[in-house]
């Protein structure tokens, strides 16, 4: 058991790395939707491919959206309006009438002088209008004065509707009631039997003390709608258990669509409990751990580097886990469509960090993953496919930012043209396209533009660099750079050539070209301190290193890659840039003051510590190549007849003695590498110190 634990400890770094694995694959688990799926692709129109397949369960058939709004529309026609008795306008208009009449004779019988026989006559005569009139409005009222409101479409017009008069509704045709013109005809009708007189009187006070008391009863109407609407059945028939649902062979019709349509939404419908639940975990375990196993298999074979980084480990998979999540709320508020949900970050970013083959793996891979809960599965993984590919292919070099915004429309374009060519192939026209659906994309591809953010996020979360900031970086008017420049300008030069040395090189044998470049630009500027103890700025025959001893030399030169890494933090530069400024001599002696000692003081043993860099050595492709490209070219300035064989020779002496130094050990660099490099070298300072032919003069 000690031993075990001794194991574990010993390997703490492999053992977290599994683990992440794992926490990868149990959250994503969790994450998915826990329901039965229903594993067939099918198309109106098109036979069934699969064998027979028969009900696993009882289930309804649900009407299609056109039959319900058939049934919607037919309901509605079968539908009077809610008109209500307000019995509070006859007392109110009765009143009214009173008051007028009263007023009325005020006005007319005001000043005239009658006996009391005369006074009792009109006060009889007035009694009897008022009895007359009060009658009147109240047959009036009480067979209602209705104000006609008008019908939304579709809608019975009958000439029927529903009167409701306290707790009590009836079926009513609309004749059975007055409009204010039908009343004023029936109150004439009424006041015939009266003299000219009286009815010059009461015509129209009582016309003025009409009003509708039947009035339509908005609230009422939607109520008793909504009510009926919601009666509405959305099924119609039952398929039992082990019934046939469709034949293999048979045509997928409209009746069969339907049938299919029902079985697979009951199926996402239906509550998984108990083993059944537990049996589902498994199977969604086990599918994606072998997913994400392939993406890892694929990293342990071909990406050697990435698998032994933790932290990129840790990154991809946490992508990889945000996607999916992202992915799998937007199916479940479903607040938009599912092609709205921008998959192709995940490519962009990772591509910004690593390689084209990584990123598409892992695209791959994440549509693996959230294809189980989408919709018309080959659809969807085959449109996000392709767009993942375009947005891979048009940032496979991103040396400018305004490539984020190419990128952009092409991943509109392949959305477009992919679905317009599986819209065709599914319905065999044009006319079915839904343009409007081009929408989702073009939503899609804006909110891709959020991959900028993200990646710088992540620079700034992980400490790694994308080819982005590598080619700001590389600017040699970044203020850094002016300042190597202008204090010791011959480094500046030598930095440039060191530079371009690398960058070919590492075009030709594998890594990122930008990193090197970078790196070979801000490799030596911790010689801005002490620049004339460096022979590049040397611009006179004063040499300050005839006044110090051979070990204080040693020391001033060794000290620059410490203030080379001082400087470095303290202008912040990324941590991979502070490596080259590390590594990039080593371990290796400074052999002229080495040398210098020994012949001076052959009698002296000298402490070799003071004459070797303090290291670390070089462990990527990019530093171990910045190390020979900085000591070839630094050599090259020192020869004094620049042939083919010289230059082939001086470069061939200095990669062969840091070899035998072990400088490149802890570097993935092969032979067929090193080979490569001299060839390339040595190429290059030929072009470099080139002879002009003569020209003759005139």
């Amino acid at each position: 058991m000690r031993r075990f634990f001794s194991r574990i400890a010993n390997r703490h770094e492999q053992v977290f790395k599994y683990f992440l694995f794992l926490l990868t694959v149990l959250l994503i688990v969790v994450a998915l939707p826990k329901e039965t799926q229903f594993n067939y692709t099918y198309q109106k129109g098109k036979p069934w491919p699969y064998d027979n397949l028969l009900a696993p369960f009882d289930y309804a058939i649900t009407k299609n959206e056109a039959e319900l709004n058939e049934e919607r529309a037919e309901v509605l026609r079968t539908i009077h309006p809610f008109y209500r008795f307000n019995s509070s306008t006859e007392a109110e208009r009765i009143d009214l009438f009173r008051k007028s009449l009263s007023e009325t004779w005020a006005t007319k019988y005001a000043n005239g002088k009658r006996s009391t026989r005369e006074q009792e006559q009109l006060e009889r005569n007035r009694g009897l209008q008022e009895s007359i009139g009060t009658e009147v409005l109240r047959m009036v009222f009480r067979k209602g004065v209705i104000l006609l409101s008008d019908q939304p479409a579709g809608r019975n017009d009958d000439g029927m509707l529903t009167l409701v008069n306290g707790n009590v509704a009836d079926e009513r045709p609309v004749t059975d009631f007055f409009t204010i013109q039908t009343a004023y005809e029936a109150i004439n009708d009424q006041l015939n039997s009266l003299t000219a007189a009286d009815q010059a009187l009461l015509a129209p006070l009582l016309e003025n003390s009409l009003a509708h008391n039947v009035l339509f009863d908005d609230q009422a109407t939607r109520q008793w709608t909504r009510q009926v609407l919601d009666k509405i059945s959305t099924t119609r028939g039952l398929v039992q258990k082990d019934e046939v649902v469709i034949l293999k062979g048979e045509v997928v019709d409209d009746n069969r669509f339907q049938r299919l349509e029902s079985l697979k939404a009951e199926m996402k419908n239906q509550e998984i409990t108990g083993a059944s639940r537990w049996m589902m975990f498994l199977g969604h375990f086990l599918l994606v751990s072998l997913a994400i196993s392939m993406l890892i298999l694929f990293l342990y074979q071909f990406r050697k580097e990435l698998y032994d980084d933790l932290a990129k480990i840790t990154l991809l998979l946490l992508l990889l886990l945000l996607t999916t999540y992202v992915f799998l709320w937007a199916r479940k508020v479903n607040l938009f469509d599912m092609y709205m949900v921008p998959v192709c970050i995940l490519p962009i970013v990772i591509r910004a960090f690593y390689d084209t083959r990584t990123a598409l793996f892992t695209h791959i891979v994440s549509l693996l993953i959230i294809g189980f809960e989408a919709p018309s599965g080959f659809e969807f993984m085959f449109i996000q496919t392709i767009a993942g590919m375009v947005a891979i292919f048009t940032i496979v070099s991103m040396s400018r930012r305004v490539q984020f915004f190419i990128s952009v429309l092409m991943i509109f374009a392949a959305y477009s043209i992919a679905f317009v060519g599986v819209t065709i192939l599914h319905e065999a026209n044009f006319r079915s396209i839904d343009w409007m659906n081009l929408k989702w994309f073009a939503a899609n591809s804006v909110l891709t533009l959020f991959a900028f953010p993200l990646i710088f996020i992540f620079e700034k979360t992980f400490g790694f660099l994308s080819d982005v900031s590598l080619m700001e970086l590389a600017d040699s008017n970044s203020p850094l750079l002016r300042e190597l420049a202008y204090k010791a300008p011959g480094t500046f030069q030598h930095s440039l050539q060191v530079a371009n040395l690398a960058e070919a090189v590492t075009f030709k044998i594998g890594g990122n070209p930008l990193l090197v470049r970078a790196g070979a630009l801000y490799h030596d500027i911790g010689k801005m301190e002490r620049p004339l103890y460096f022979i590049e700025n040397q611009n006179s025959e004063f040499n300050p290193h005839d006044e110090l001893s051979f070990e204080e030399s040693a020391r001033i030169i060794k000290d620059h890659v410490i203030r080379g890494i001082e400087i470095a933090k303290q202008r912040k530069l990324p941590e991979p840039i502070i490596d080259f400024i590390r590594t990039h001599h080593g371990t290796s002696v400074l052999q002229y003051f080495y040398h210098s000692f020994l012949k001076n003081f052959p009698e002296k043993v000298p402490n070799e510590e003071l004459f070797h860099y303090p290291g670390p050595l070089p462990f990527s492709r990019e530093t171990v190549v910045l190390m020979m490209a900085d000591s070839v070219e630094a050599a090259s300035r020192s020869l004094k007849n620049a042939t083919a064989e010289n230059i082939s020779n001086l470069v061939d002496n200095i990669i062969d003695h840091q070899m035998s130094q072990g400088q490149f050990i802890n570097a993935p660099i092969t032979l067929k590498d090193i080979s490569d490099i001299r060839k390339i070298f040595k190429k290059m300072l030929m072009s470099i110190y080139h002879v002009r032919i003569e020209y003759p003069r005139t």
